[in-house]
C-alpha cells in the first residue's frame, strides 16, 4: 500500500513539474503571438555607383634633352634631384667651328654687298648710255622723216642698233644687279641658320620639372640628336611632376559611365593619404587584348609629395542618383527570377516585386515597387509568409 502511495506522489510530483514548464513567464512575442521583426522605413538619399581602380604614377610630361650640336660638354649645371624652370640653362657644349661659321657667313654677307653695289654702278652707267644712244636715235629719226632723203637708211639703222643695244645693256645690268640681291639674301640667311646653330651650345629645360637622370659628364662629346633614329646619347631627362598622370584600365563594362572633369579619390597606400583627381582624357577605344579602355586621371602634385612610379587606388564614380528612393541592401531578397522585398503593411507581412537602380556599399535604389515612409524588413525572412501579422522595430535608416 504504502508503495502504491510513493508511486503516486511521484507521478503526482512529476505532472506538476511539467504544468509548471509549460506555464512559464512568456516572452513578448509570446504573450501577443505576434513576431517582431528589424524593419527599416524608405528614404530618400543621394546614391552613387563607383569602382576602385589601381593605376602607377607618370610624369604629366617626361623628355630626354639632346644636343641640337655635335660637341663637347663644356659645363653643366644641374644634377638629379634639381628643380628646374622652363628655359632655364641645363648645359653648355663647346664647338669651335661654330665661330667659323658665322665669320664665313658674314665675309659672304659684305662678299654680296660689294657685289650689288658694282651691279648698280653698271646699271648707272648702261641706263646713260642707253639714254644717250636713244636720244640720238630719237633726233636722227625726226630729221630723217623731216627731210626725206637728207640721211641715209643705213645710218639710221646702224643708230637703231646702237639703241637696242644699250637697252639690252639696261636689262642685263638690272639682272646682275637682281642676282647679286639674291646672293646677298643667301649670305644672311646662311649668317643666320650659323647664329642659330651656335645657339644650340646652350642647352635648356623645356618645361618646368626635376631633372630624373644625368647623362653626360663634364667633357663627354654628345653626338646631335637630330634624328629618331639616331643613338645620340641625351645629356639629362626632365620630368613634370608638379601634376602626375594616373593610367587606369576602365573595364568594358563600365566604360561608358567615364566622363571627363569628374572628381575622383586618389588613395597612396605608401603614404597612407588620399588625394583629389579629375578624369582628364580617356582613349574612347576599349582595347581588344584586355578589353578595357585607358582612362587618365590629373593629380596636383605641387609639393612634390608624390612620386611618379608609386601604386594608387582610384575610386572612380560610375553614375549619381539624387534624392532617389533607397533601402538598405539586407533589405532586398534577389533569387534567379526575381527581386524583391518584405515590406510591412498594416501590420501583416506583405512581399513586394521591386525593380532595382544603382547600389553602393550600403545601400540599393529602388525604382518601382515602394514608396517613401514604407518599412522593409532587414532581419531573417526564411519562416515568414505573406499576410502574417508581425510587430516592427524600427531600425535606424542612416545604416
Amino acid at each position: 500500500m504504502n508503495r502504491r502511495l510513493l508511486f503516486a506522489s511521484i507521478a503526482l510530483a512529476t505532472l506538476v513539474l511539467s504544468s509548471c514548464e509549460k506555464a512559464a513567464p512568456p516572452t513578448v512575442a509570446a504573450k501577443t503571438g505576434v513576431q517582431v521583426v528589424p524593419v527599416a522605413p524608405v528614404v530618400r538619399a543621394d546614391i552613387a555607383t563607383s569602382s576602385v581602380l589601381t593605376g602607377e604614377f607618370e610624369p604629366f610630361q617626361e623628355v630626354e634633352v639632346m644636343a641640337k650640336v655635335a660637341g663637347y660638354v663644356q659645363s653643366i649645371k644641374v644634377d638629379i634631384g634639381d628643380k628646374v624652370n622652363a628655359g632655364q640653362l641645363l648645359a653648355v657644349l663647346e664647338v669651335p667651328e661654330m665661330k667659323d661659321d658665322i665669320t664665313r657667313a658674314s665675309a659672304a654677307i659684305e662678299q654680296s654687298n660689294a657685289e650689288i653695289s658694282a651691279a648698280q654702278d653698271e646699271l648707272t652707267r648702261s641706263e646713260s648710255a642707253f639714254q644717250i644712244a636713244h636720244l640720238s636715235y630719237t633726233r636722227l629719226q625726226e630729221v630723217a622723216q623731216r627731210e626725206k632723203g637728207l640721211i641715209p637708211l643705213q645710218e639710221v639703222d646702224e643708230v637703231r642698233s646702237r639703241d637696242l643695244i644699250a637697252q639690252s645693256q639696261v636689262a642685263a645690268a638690272k639682272s646682275k644687279l637682281r642676282v647679286a640681291e639674291q646672293r646677298t639674301q643667301v649670305a644672311k640667311a646662311e649668317e643666320a641658320r650659323a647664329r642659330t646653330m651656335g645657339n644650340y651650345v646652350s642647352i635648356t629645360a623645356p618645361f618646368a620639372g626635376v631633372i630624373t637622370r644625368r647623362y653626360a659628364n663634364l667633357g663627354a662629346m654628345v653626338q646631335a640628336g637630330t634624328s629618331s633614329q639616331s643613338q645620340a646619347m641625351p645629356v639629362v631627362r626632365v620630368s613634370q611632376t608638379s601634376v602626375l598622370r594616373l593610367n587606369l584600365p576602365v573595364p568594358e563594362s563600365i566604360a561608358a559611365s567615364v566622363r571627363v572633369g569628374r572628381p575622383v579619390d586618389v588613395r597612396v597606400a605608401a603614404l597612407n593619404r588620399t588625394f583629389s583627381g579629375t578624369v582628364a582624357r580617356f582613349t574612347n577605344k576599349v582595347d581588344q587584348a584586355t578589353r578595357t579602355m585607358i582612362t587618365e586621371v590629373d593629380v596636383q602634385n605641387p609639393k612634390n609629395e608624390i612620386f611618379p612610379g608609386m601604386y594608387a587606388e582610384v575610386t572612380l564614380g560610375l553614375e549619381e542618383h539624387k534624392q532617389a528612393l533607397t533601402v538598405p541592401l539586407e533589405a532586398v531578397e534577389r533569387t534567379a527570377t526575381s527581386t524583391r522585398v518584405f515590406a510591412v503593411r498594416s501590420g501583416a507581412v506583405d512581399v513586394v516585386p521591386v525593380q532595382l537602380g544603382i547600389e553602393d556599399d550600403r545601400r540599393v535604389e529602388i525604382r518601382t515597387g515602394l514608396k517613401e515612409d514604407d518599412l522593409v524588413i532587414t532581419g531573417q525572412r526564411a519562416s515568414l509568409k505573406p499576410g502574417q501579422a508581425v510587430r516592427t522595430k524600427v531600425m535606424d535608416a542612416s545604416k
